[in-house]
């Protein structure tokens, strides 16, 4: 597999750029969601893992129809909270002690305050691991999402909010599938090298499988080592879609080759033999089989990592079921607003309607799905252009055959076959400049171009297999074809077009382009959310992405701000690729978070163009290569550094008549007399101690009592 770095040492730039420049604010990280999904007309609990989630005040998820709310917040304690929490747990389970004449007192049932602050301290610890795997994923957001009836189906984003910021965003999706969903894992502990069986997780062997009636959609999470099962029934005939999403719910995992989970699926029949295996699909991480069912009988559904890693991180969703399934549409393109809708193919799309978009009569990509029978199919992107378009015509596959077209053109083809190849000719002037390029891989096709211009005596002019793209997101293998040549004489000239692993067939489609160049640009802007102090400043790194060889300055402004935030132009010159774009906040905190615009103008030719920076996340991939990962919104937060969120629970304060414990007199807290003992704690430990008290007791999990006294051993007498 190929893969390419798109950011190199830039990407550090990127992320010490993003840096608010007057106060370093930490950012809420969220590094998984689980289940990453749930179904339309229901409520379904899910967590998320992450760091930094102190004062999460609310939930940010795209789009109508889906709101959420936070149920519980584990932040990650450290040795000295979770030993208080569980002091407190023994102490209330304590039994209670024997009345005068030795005699032990009738069992009365705990009262259901009692009760519930014994399951959430007994949940708390169940939660607890010293060692996590991973630390930046091991605090843990409880969130209640509910999903309305009519909620579009596909992908929205989630983030917390806190009030002095926004988290990064990840994927959640709405389904129209029943779910199913396993145990949440516990936080993974870190593997000692000889010892690694002591980390793996104790999974009860009755959870090894479950069985699962189809249609619907699984979810689960990966531990090191693990297999998952799910056994269904089916008959013969039947034309089922397994679809596995795994590194689409998680893009880049930093710390793990080769950054992502990869997931593997096997069907197995009621014997345990293997029927049907992927890995992949196509260029894609994420597995799909379309498995015909041999014969009636139960089948099993089996998924793990292709190395066998695992962490709570490694999330998966699979969709199992007759659903329809679109594997290629033709053509990829099509002019706007006289398109019509592409041919599909794929698995059970007999009678199935694709559906066509509102605003077909606007440029840009476009994701179709097929619906059947009430299902929808996998979105499958479409684009809608201003070009003139023109469709292959075969044979085309020889200099001999070639097919003439007019430039400027967009030519829709596909290598439909084997070592096929399609030939196209023009008419060129001596020195004039022509751009060939190819969009087949960054609209789902398998093609793997290479594009050759020729002479008409054949002679090679310009050649190009890849070219590396800034703008590829999760695509870590660029190749689709692009070169700009100049022509060297006047004439006739021919380009060919091929798979570089010379495959083929109907769903390898493309789109080439042949003209002359077209100076045009695209910005991305990273992150995709800052927080900023009253009267601050915050920065974001624009980077520009230069189409057919613009070099001219591009002007970036934040255009229609929200009230109390402003930005002063900035303009990137001739050539240059990135610039930092500072944010500046008044006096006023702003109400929740708010989406920003930032757009970019410039002058390619004679007519001006503006576009729109879409907000990205600078990822990092297995320890070395970073990407620029799109996001829906781009979103900031204005908020008063001195601002104290109030807590939901004020702890009591020790009553004045109360002494000191350490190296004081007997004190009286509660009904119970302590002595009088030497000192338990330094004054560096007490300030510690007294603060986790203050947080214990705050979040929940720590009655007066227990507090007070606590507290009580950490008052110092006075000199």
């Amino acid at each position: 597999m190929k893969r390419t770095g798109l950011l190199g040492l830039l990407g550090w730039v990127a992320v010490t750029a993003a840096v608010p420049l007057a106060v370093a604010q930490v950012r809420p990280y969220i590094g998984y969601v689980y289940p990453a999904g749930g179904q339309q007309a229901t409520t379904v609990q899910i967590r998320l893992g992450g760091q930094a989630f102190e004062d999460v005040s609310g939930v940010l998820i795209t789009g109508a129809g889906v709101t959420a709310k936070i149920t519980d917040n584990y932040r990650r304690l450290n040795n000295q909270e979770i030993q208080l929490t569980n002091e407190q747990l023994r102490e209330l389970k304590r039994p209670a002690p024997a009345v005068s004449g030795g005699k032990v007192p009738a069992v009365v049932a705990p009262d259901a305050v009692l009760q519930a602050l014994i399951v959430k301290l007994e949940a708390r610890a169940r939660e607890w691991v010293q060692t996590p795997a991973c630390a930046s994923i091991s605090s843990l957001m409880m969130v209640a999402v509910t999903i309305e009836p009519d909620a579009a189906l596909g992908l929205r984003e989630i983030r917390l909010v806190t009030p002095k910021g926004v988290s990064n965003p990840l994927v959640f999706e709405v389904g129209q599938l029943p779910e199913y969903a396993r145990k949440p894992m516990v936080t993974a502990t870190i593997q000692t090298l000889g010892k690694e069986a002591q980390a793996l997780r104790k999974r009860p062997p009755a959870e090894a499988e479950v069985r699962v009636e189809l249609p619907c959609t699984v979810n689960g999470q990966i531990a090191s080592g693990e297999v998952n099962r799910y056994r269904f029934s089916a008959s013969k005939g039947q034309r089922l879609v397994l679809a596995a999403q795994g590194r689409g719910l998680v893009p880049f995992i930093a710390d793990a080759v080769p950054g992502w989970f990869q997931p593997v699926l096997v069907v197995y029949d009621a014997q345990g033999r293997e029927v049907a295996f992927a890995d992949d699909y196509r260029f894609k991480p994420d597995p799909v089989i379309l498995f015909q069912v041999p014969q009636d009988g139960d089948y099993i559904c089996a998924i793990y990592d292709s190395i066998y890693r695992g962490r709570e991180d490694f999330v998966y969703r699979i969709t199992l079921g007759e659903l329809p399934f679109v594997t290629s549409i033709f053509p990829l393109g099509a002019t706007a607003g006289a398109a019509v809708p592409p041919s599909m193919t794929g698995w059970n799309l007999q009678d199935a309607d694709l559906a066509w978009p509102a605003d077909a009569r606007a440029p840009g990509i476009r994701f179709l799905t097929a619906g059947r029978t009430g299902y929808a199919s996998n979105r499958v992107p479409f684009v809608l252009a201003t070009s003139t378009e023109v469709l292959e015509r075969e044979p085309n596959n020889t200099p001999a055959t070639a097919q003439p077209v007019t430039l400027p053109v967009v030519v829709n083809g596909r290598i439909n076959r084997k070592d096929d190849r399609d030939v196209y000719e023009f008419y060129g002037k001596a020195d004039d400049r022509v751009v060939l390029e190819i969009e087949a891989r960054r609209l789902d096709s398998p093609l793997d171009s290479v594009v050759t211009l020729t002479d008409a005596n054949g002679r090679v002019v310009a050649f190009n297999d890849d070219r590396e793209d800034l703008a590829a997101g999760l695509n870590t293998h660029h190749a689709d074809s692009y070169l700009m040549a100049k022509l060297p004489a006047t004439g006739r000239y021919l380009v060919q077009v091929a798979d570089t692993a010379r495959a083929g067939g109907e769903d390898y489609g493309y789109r080439l382009r042949i003209s002359a160049p077209q100076p045009d640009f695209e910005l991305r802007v990273v992150p995709s959310s800052v927080s900023l102090p009253l009267n601050s400043t915050a920065a974001f790194t624009v980077h520009a992405l230069r189409r057919d060889g613009f070099a001219g300055p591009i002007k970036v402004t934040l255009k229609n701000p929200p009230a109390g935030l402003s930005a002063v132009a900035v303009t990137l010159p001739a050539n240059q690729n990135t610039a930092r774009f500072v944010v500046k906040s008044g006096a006023a905190v702003s109400e929740g978070p708010v989406r920003l615009t930032i757009e970019g103008s410039a002058k390619p030719g004679a007519v001006e163009r503006v576009h729109a920076a879409v907000p990205t996340e600078d990822k990092m991939q297995a320890f070395l290569w970073r990407h620029l990962v799109p996001a829906m919104d781009l979103v900031a937060v204005v908020f008063d550094p001195k601002f104290q969120p109030v807590p939901s629970r004020i702890a009591p304060v020790l009553p004045p008549s109360v002494a000191a414990v350490s190296g004081g007199p007997a004190v009286t807290v509660g009904a119970k007399v302590a002595p009088a003992t030497p000192p338990k704690f330094t004054k560096q430990q007490i300030v510690g101690r007294l603060r986790q008290l203050k947080l214990l007791y705050e979040e929940g999990y720590l009655r007066d009592d227990f507090y007070l006294a606590r507290v009580a051993e950490c008052e110092t007498p006075a000199p």
